[in-house]
């Protein structure tokens, strides 16, 4: 059986605006990304997921998308674009683009025709509001000088479209064939879940769960993705669609990766699981029964960097902690999806200054929540200041960049085979190499308490979340461990890759 290229893949998130400066300007762009091509190769990944590069006024770090069919001069040209794309594939890599389409732009040429009178059913206008609040804190209407309101679950920036109207269906067709065209393997769908609200937009009751909210998780959203599935399939390649889609239950996340429809969703259960055998092992049993593809992640760049969540119950556990859940989820049947600057064992940046915060989460909360700044400082190549090689010239980044970044640089790891950049590359070498000897199944093995054994044809993968060391189960080799072993036992916060040849 021929297996499907994202059905296994290692994806590895690239935010554009902190990953590499090429042009000096202190924000990262296309060209930065095309010179570290060679690094992302070198690392091990098969593929890599875009942000947003798309002209934009920035009011959410591009996720408010003004035109969807250019580049950000901010980020390059279509040029760069395109050689980057010819360059990745050269390396070996494919390439997957952010989509936006729950909402765009209030600069978009739509949304502008609509503040006028023209076009106004492709958002959504009322003349009275309901409860609906904005994801960032606030209500979710915004008046416009005529007296109506239009929905924005987002900022006041990024209306929604209305996907009631056929006009917004063909727009988005047209968008994914144009990127299509021009190369890319798939597309990363933001907010997959939230295109369609319920008819007449009633008021969010007491139960507001996602599976019975009006906001989210509406059925008409499915015949958009079996629409762009067909599209998908129409262009060689093996071109799939992965999408950011938050539910309730396993169950809800299924509906969205049936056989017509996207290749994958992100299982976010993974990423908010606590440091627990016992909750990692329900998430895998639910994802691994329900959903056909499974796929992993334990950060990007919404959420606080896992090293960090870790350490919060437990302070001086988070790299530890975050090398054997690494370890773990690349044991798992599936594809995983890395956040970059997780392999060099980057936390969270907590201190950021109130004056250089650039997330709308931070104002819209009139400053209260710190917002999702400090996952998104630029990555550190070099030991050296103030950029620390992520830009040229010394110039200053567009987010600041602690002094502890130098000891986490790419150049301070590299070559050195305890640090955690070796590890991933580790990692996900033997990966690689299993690929073809293990099943796309798992079985439990007994566990001490405190741990979490499984087995993947010969390969058994070991996690000790206890406080004591545990006795390695049975083996025949070593493949790879995420912290010393001793005497043959396994340390708290650890796991471990063996070999059984049995």
């Amino acid at each position: 059986m021929d297996i499907p290229w994202w059905r296994d893949a290692v994806v590895y998130e690239i935010y554009v605006r902190s990953f590499a400066d090429a042009s000096g300007d202190g924000v990262g762009d296309l060209a930065g990304v095309w010179e570290r091509l060679p690094y992302l190769r070198w690392l091990g990944v098969d593929a890599i997921w875009l942000t947003p590069f798309y002209p934009s006024p920035m009011a959410d770090g591009g996720y408010d998308v003004a035109d969807y069919r250019g580049v950000d001069p901010l980020f390059g040209t279509l040029a760069d674009f395109e050689a980057l794309v010819a360059g990745a594939h050269e390396h070996g890599l494919k390439v997957i683009v952010d989509i936006v389409p729950n909402h765009s732009s209030a600069a978009h040429p739509w949304f502008q025709a609509a503040l006028r009178g023209e076009g106004r059913d492709r958002y959504i206008f009322r003349d009275t509001f309901n409860n609906w609040q904005s994801t960032f804190g606030g209500p979710a209407w915004t008046q416009t000088p005529d007296g109506q309101y239009y929905l924005h679950l987002f900022a006041p920036d990024q209306p929604d479209f209305n996907w009631r109207n056929p006009e917004v269906h063909r727009e988005f067709l047209d968008i994914l064939r144009f990127w299509l065209d021009r190369g890319v393997d798939g597309f990363r769908i933001d907010v997959a879940m939230g295109l369609y609200k319920a008819e007449g937009l009633p008021n969010v009751g007491d139960q507001s769960f996602m599976s019975v909210s009006p906001v989210w998780g509406q059925p008409e959203v499915h015949d958009v993705y079996r629409d762009w599935r067909r599209l998908l399939d129409a262009y060689p390649g093996e071109r799939m669609a992965v999408g950011e889609v938050w539910t309730d239950s396993p169950e809800d996340l299924a509906r969205y990766v049936r056989p017509d429809e996207l290749h994958q969703s992100f299982n976010f259960a993974w990423l908010e699981a606590p440091w627990s055998p016992t909750a990692f092992r329900e998430v895998i049993d639910d994802t691994l029964a329900t959903v056909p593809f499974a796929t992993w992640v334990l950060s990007n760049h919404d959420v606080v960097r896992h090293r960090t969540r870790y350490e919060t119950a437990d302070p001086g556990t988070g790299l530890a902690r975050a090398r054997a859940a690494l370890l773990m989820m690349l044991a798992l049947p599936g594809s995983a999806y890395l956040y970059q600057g997780e392999e060099l064992g980057l936390p969270e940046v907590t201190d950021l200054p109130a004056e250089a915060r650039q997330d709308p989460v931070f104002f819209q909360s009139q400053r209260t929540l710190p917002g999702r700044d400090g996952c998104r400082v630029p990555i550190p190549w070099t030991v050296d200041p103030p950029s620390h090689g992520f830009s040229p010239g010394g110039v200053e980044p567009w987010l600041p960049q602690p002094a502890t970044f130098a000891e986490l640089s790419v150049e301070k790891q590299e070559g050195d085979t305890d640090s955690t950049l070796e590890f991933y590359r580790q990692a996900l070498a033997r990966r690689r190499d299993l690929a073809e000897s293990i099943p796309y199944t798992l079985e439990w093995l007994d566990s001490p308490e405190g741990a979490l054994f499984f087995t993947r044809g010969p390969l058994t993968c070991a996690i000790n979340c206890g406080p004591r060391p545990v006795e390695l189960p049975a083996h025949d080799a070593v493949l790879l461990s995420s912290g010393p072993l001793k005497r043959g036992l396994l340390p708290p916060d650890a796991a471990v890759w063996l070999r059984h040849d049995s």
